[in-house]
């Protein structure tokens, strides 16, 4: 492809005159202009700790339908201007390089500059770029060190109106939006990897976007009047809109009419109380469960509550266990639950295994021991991947025995000694009033967290959890039945009104929602604990024949959970599970409203008892925090569905993996920022997930609801603006209210 060349000496001479101190141009309005910019750009986490995330979510100030169109213009253009995409080529082979986490041989040198200083070093050595023009070459060598004054000469350079500047950088930015969305989240949202080894910011991104599009194309100004004919285009093109609203009316009625005729009955005391997370897998395996005894299931936030971040004292890693709505308070250390001498064998037997893995990896990715390696072990290895093809299975089982060999499994506690008392107290009572768990305590309430295991998945935190970024909940839920045994804390929580009984007990557990496996921590010799193991173990049984049927059409009626853990184990299976797909509702209310109701794992359920919550605290802590997650995982799912190139993953049979932070599709494309084709489809054409926007339902009094909107702007952006839509099931005499975009109600019909 041809380039116009660019008359550098002119070029450097220019910029420098027109770089003066009385320049209006200044380096603050530079900052200025790329912090606007990036503000339609949604964040994207990382492979090791996805969360979902709304693509559109720098639209949510605009009506949903305004938002459809100016999405389409920004985010699905099927093709760019060729030079643009030139552009897009000479970015990603740097991005690549200096993001890398551990996947290339050789890093790229000088990372722990920043992005801006190491390139800046580099690239005069990029013949793929400057094509050794002695031009380019010299004027590469005399870019500014500051990357925000980089920014300036180029503004200055082109021509481009001063009005027209923050358009121009949010193109550079939509132009290759996977890249620019991993910016956003290193930038604002990456927390406990803030101080990253290879830090970046948002002007160093902009700064390296601009110098590459004027080597390659001078004239990118053309890009504004390019985007213009987008915008007409897209608002030219059939409604989306119409089609997802058909979807939302066939589903919404018929749901607001079971709920609001469900018989609530008068309290009781179950054998067992399970606190599931508000996850929509957990639904259909809360029905199994209740149908095998005498259980009552709640839902509540799978952090439990508790903003904490877990210390391994063996491994020393470190992360956040909450929602990254939320920031960590305390760090927590778990440790194994044995003698100092058996700790020190644990860590010895992890050193060991670490040291395994490592001499492995330097083996396989270094220059000349591959070689050595394919000969030395070439035919045990293809011994291995025959047998993890034709028998996954029995090769699970193996690979499980020897590692076991080499570090035995060992139970975990988690201590509590760097929470003060009055922050434990603080996290029971909320934790229960939240839940509306304040009486009629079973002698065994069990808080129950969730997580997944899959193999040669790179999506695998996706299915973990899509808020506290691919974390398992059993440490929440650990630390949280940990502080409601403690007696100070039952003290505290009578003088508050909520008396536990001395016969109740608190255990902590964890759901596999590949497996439906349920494991219980703890002492679990009681008889309660056995019965519940038993029960368990039915409700995975009949589950995992539900959710197998929903995978494949000929299941084996006789074998579900044995067939689902295969599936899981299978490192061909480009669906181990359906994930959170088809999620629609968002239920907030007592169990009684959805117990009898088969809701066919799409809703969110979230147990509240409004006669406990007379100011609302806690209704207001459900609406804008679980159900905000839950929006950025609805319009996860919708949009990439809508659109999977555009907004999802593509196909797992065509992608690769790149510096392990992020998906390609082929060997160069833009990160792709959305779910695989495979977990929204459940063919190349069939859709199997349903695209329609969330619809909350509260069993509370509208006069509730309404004083928590006039004091919540985000609920009033989410439900104003359509990205939500609100009923209400009026308790006292269980009319249906949707709440229209002015903020009012009407009869739901």
């Amino acid at each position: 492809m041809e380039t116009a060349v660019v008359d550098t000496n002119v070029l450097i001479e220019e910029d420098y005159q027109l770089l003066k101190p009385s320049e209006d141009v200044s380096t603050a309005r530079i900052a200025g202009l790329v912090a606007k910019s990036f503000k339609l750009i949604a964040p994207f986490w990382p492979l090791k700790n996805l969360i979902a995330v709304n693509p559109l979510q720098g639209f949510e100030d605009l009506p949903f339908e305004e938002a459809l169109p100016l999405g389409s213009a920004y985010f699905q253009q099927a093709s760019l201007p060729q030079p643009m995409e030139a552009v897009n080529r000479q970015t990603i082979k740097w991005l690549q390089a200096y993001f890398d986490d551990g996947q290339a041989t050789l890093p790229m040198p000088l990372r722990q500059e920043g992005l801006y200083a190491a390139w800046r070093q580099l690239a005069v050595h990029d013949a793929c770029l400057h094509e050794n023009d002695e031009q380019k070459q010299e004027w590469l060598t005399t870019l500014p060190e500051n990357p925000a004054q980089a920014i300036q000469l180029y503004l200055l350079h082109t021509g481009i109106a001063p009005s027209e500047h923050e358009q121009f950088l949010t193109l550079l930015l939509t132009t290759l939006p996977g890249w620019a969305a991993y910016i956003r989240y290193r930038t604002d949202w990456a927390g406990l990897d803030a101080n990253h080894r290879h830090p970046v910011t948002q002007i160093d991104y902009l700064a390296i976007r601009l110098i590459i599009t004027q080597v390659l194309w001078p004239d990118a100004k053309a890009l504004l009047s390019w985007h213009q004919g987008a915008v007409e285009q897209a608002r030219s093109k059939p409604d989306v809109l119409a089609n997802i609203q058909q979807a939302e009316d066939t589903y919404r009625l018929p749901l607001l009419q079971q709920l609001a005729t469900q018989p609530l009955t008068e309290a009781r005391t179950p054998d067992a109380q399970l606190v599931f997370c508000i996850d929509v897998r957990s639904e259909p395996f809360r029905r199994a469960l209740e149908a095998t005894g005498d259980y009552q299931t709640l839902g509540f936030a799978g952090f439990f509550g508790v903003p904490v971040q877990i210390t391994d004292t063996v491994t020393g890693e470190t992360h956040a266990s909450c929602p990254v709505l939320l920031s960590p308070k305390h760090t927590v250390h778990e440790s194994p639950c044995c003698s100092p001498a058996e700790a020190d064998q644990d860590r010895t037997a992890y050193g060991r295994q670490k040291k395994l893995k490592q001499l492995y990896q330097s083996l396989k990715y270094s220059f000349t021991t591959p070689f050595a390696l394919v000969e030395s072990m070439g035919l045990a290895s293809g011994a291995w991947m025959g047998l993890r093809s034709l028998a996954p299975g029995l090769a699970s089982r193996l690979k499980h025995s020897v590692s076991q060999s080499i570090r035995k499994p060992m139970a975990v506690a988690s201590s509590l000694e760097t929470l003060p008392l009055a922050d434990q107290c603080a996290y029971a009572e909320g934790a229960l009033r939240v839940m509306g768990l304040t009486h009629h305590f079973a002698p065994l309430v069990v808080f129950c967290g969730h997580g997944s295991t899959t193999q040669n998945n790179a999506y695998a935190t996706a299915l973990d959890c899509g808020a506290c970024g691919g974390r398992h909940g059993a440490p929440n839920a650990r630390i949280l039945a940990g502080i409601l045994n403690n007696p100070e804390v039952r003290t505290y929580l009578v003088q508050q009104g909520i008396a536990i009984p001395d016969t109740t007990r608190f255990i902590a557990a964890e759901h596999n929602t590949t497996t439906d496996e349920v494991t219980l921590y703890g002492d679990d010799a009681s008889e309660a604990c056995k019965k519940l193991t038993r029960d368990l173990a039915k409700a995975q049984q009949a589950n995992s024949l539900e959710r197998l049927r929903q995978m494949q059409k000929n299941a084996d009626h006789s074998g579900g959970a044995q067939q689902t853990w295969l599936r899981s184990q299978d490192w061909a299976q480009v669906r181990p599970e359906w994930g959170l797909a088809r999620n629609a509702a968002f239920i907030v209310g007592p169990r009684q409203l959805t117990a009898s109701l088969n809701l066919q794992g799409r809703s969110f359920l979230h147990s509240y008892n409004y006669t406990q919550d007379p100011s609302g605290s806690s209704l207001t802590t459900i609406l804008t925090a679980p159900m905000v997650v839950a929006e950025w995982i609805n319009t996860q799912y919708l949009f990439s569905t809508l659109d999977n190139v555009a907004f999802g993953g593509g196909s797992k049979i065509t992608q690769n993996i790149t510096g392990k932070i992020g998906i390609m599709q082929g060997n160069g494309s833009d990160l792709m920022t959305g779910l695989p084709l495979q977990s929204v489809y459940a063919s190349d054409e069939l859709a199997y997930h349903q695209p329609q926007r969330l619809l909350t339902v509260v069993y509370a009094p509208r006069p509730l609801l309404d004083a928590i909107i006039q004091a919540q702007p985000v609920l009033q952006k989410l439900f104003g603006n359509g990205w939500v839509q609100l009923a209400c099931i009026e308790p006292t005499d269980r009319q249906t209210y949707l709440l229209t975009r002015d903020l009012l109600w009407q009869k739901a019909k």
